[in-house]
C-alpha cells in the first residue's frame, strides 16, 4: 500500500472539492488509477457546505451556561455542542464526551482548529451523501473507478492523542466480518470484525497532520480493501451500546 499526501491551498466556502482534488493531484504529478482510494478531510467538506459558525452569532442558553461553567468552555461553544450533539455524557476541562451520528466524539465534532478567528467548524450535515456525490463526479471526470473515504480525527479511550476516524465511505466495504474465520492455530474467530475504513483513516491522518500542513487529501494506492458500489455512513460502522465494551461496562 502506498500513500501520498496531497497539498492544497486553503479551501474556501465557495470552493469546488472535485476541482481542488484534481488540480492538486495534477500539480503533484499524481495520476488516479482504478482501485485508488481518495481520503478527504471532513473539514474541507464542511467548509464547502458552509458549516462554519461564527461564535458571535450564537446566543447561549441557560443549559449552555451551566455546561460552560462546569467544564471551562466558552459559552457560545457550549451552546453549539448542545445543538449538534445527539447525547452528552459528561466531560473534562475543555471538552465534552458526546454522541453524534452514532459516533462517540469530543464536542460533537465541532472544532476551532483551522477555523477563522472567532469561528468554529461543524461536521458535514451528511457525510454519506458527500462520499457518494464526490465519488460519482470524480469517476465521471476521470473515468477511473476510485473509492472515497471522508475522515476526521477522533480519540481512543485512555490513549493519548488523536487518530483517524472514518465518517463515510463510497466504493468499498468499511468493515470486514471475520467471525467464523480461523486463526493460525485453526481456532474459529468469534467476535472479530476488522475496521478497515478506520484503519485507512488513521494511516491518512498521519500524513494529513493536525496543524498547518494544508494536506487535507491523501491518495492511497493498492489499499487492501474489498471494493464494491456501496455507500456507507456512520450507521454501517457502529456497534450498539449494549455490545460496546466502553458503553456497557460498569466498574464493580
Amino acid at each position: 500500500m502506498r500513500l501520498y499526501a496531497v497539498r492544497t491551498g486553503i479551501v474556501r466556502t465557495d470552493g469546488n472539492i472535485v476541482e481542488v482534488i484534481l488540480e492538486s493531484l495534477k500539480r503533484q504529478n499524481l495520476q488516479l488509477e482504478n482501485g485508488d482510494v481518495l481520503v478527504i478531510a471532513s473539514k474541507i467538506v464542511s467548509y464547502v457546505e458552509g458549516r462554519v459558525a461564527k461564535l458571535s452569532d450564537v446566543e447561549p442558553s441557560d443549559e449552555a451556561k451551566e455546561l460552560a461553567e462546569k467544564f471551562s468552555l466558552q459559552l457560545e461553544f457550549a451552546e453549539l455542542i448542545l445543538s449538534e450533539a445527539d447525547e452528552i455524557y459528561g466531560g473534562v476541562e475543555g471538552a465534552l464526551l458526546t454522541l453524534k451520528d452514532g459516533v462517540l466524539i469530543a464536542n460533537a465534532g465541532i472544532d476551532n482548529k483551522n477555523a477563522p478567528a472567532g469561528s468554529v467548524v461543524l461536521w458535514p450535515k451528511n457525510a454519506e451523501e458527500w462520499a457518494k456525490r464526490l465519488r460519482e463526479e470524480i469517476i465521471h471526470r476521470t473515468d477511473k473507478q476510485i473509492a472515497v473515504l471522508i475522515v476526521d480525527s477522533g480519540l481512543i479511550p485512555l490513549r493519548l492523542g488523536t487518530n483517524g476516524l472514518a465518517l463515510a465511505v463510497g466504493g468499498f466495504k468499511p468493515v470486514i466480518d471475520l467471525r467464523g474465520e480461523k486463526d493460525i492455530f485453526g481456532k474459529p474467530l468469534t467476535i472479530t470484525r476488522h475496521a478497515v475504513a478506520d484503519d485507512l483513516a488513521s494511516a491518512a491522518h498521519l500524513l494529513m497532520g493536525e496543524a498547518a500542513e494544508k494536506t487535507p487529501i491523501v491518495l492511497i494506492k493498492e489499499a487492501p480493501v474489498v471494493f464494491d458500489e456501496g455507500v456507507y455512513g456512520s450507521s454501517s460502522m457502529m456497534i450498539s451500546p449494549d455490545e460496546c465494551i466502553f458503553m456497557s461496562s460498569r466498574c464493580p
